[in-house]
């Protein structure tokens, strides 16, 4: 999976999904990650990041929607031990409960 953006530079964002991470890349440099593991149905969000010098730019929230929506589209109940995933959730009470 690779879905594409624009953050808020009007730069590419390039959101690809791996077994245990979703990654970020703009202009095919990867500048983020967000780390999680599934078990019994749930996905478990770990860790995001953004590399400080491409801060500011929405892509940590881009990264966030993706990975979110990737697990409801897989059925997957959502839990997170992150803080920015925290922090989306209670902004978008879709991702509630």
């Amino acid at each position: 999976m690779a879905d594409k953006h624009t953050d808020k530079t009007g730069a590419q964002a390039v959101v690809r999904a791996g077994d245990d991470q979703f990654t970020i890349s703009v202009e095919g440099e990867q500048v983020g990650l967000i780390d999680f593991y599934d078990r019994d149905g749930v996905r478990t969000f770990t860790h995001t990041e953004v590399d400080p010098a491409f801060g500011g730019r929405g892509l940590a929230t881009i990264l966030v929607a993706d990975a979110l929506a990737a697990a409801r589209e897989s059925g997957l109940r959502i839990a997170s031990h992150c803080s920015m995933v925290t922090q989306y959730i209670a902004k978008h009470p879709e991702y509630q409960g």
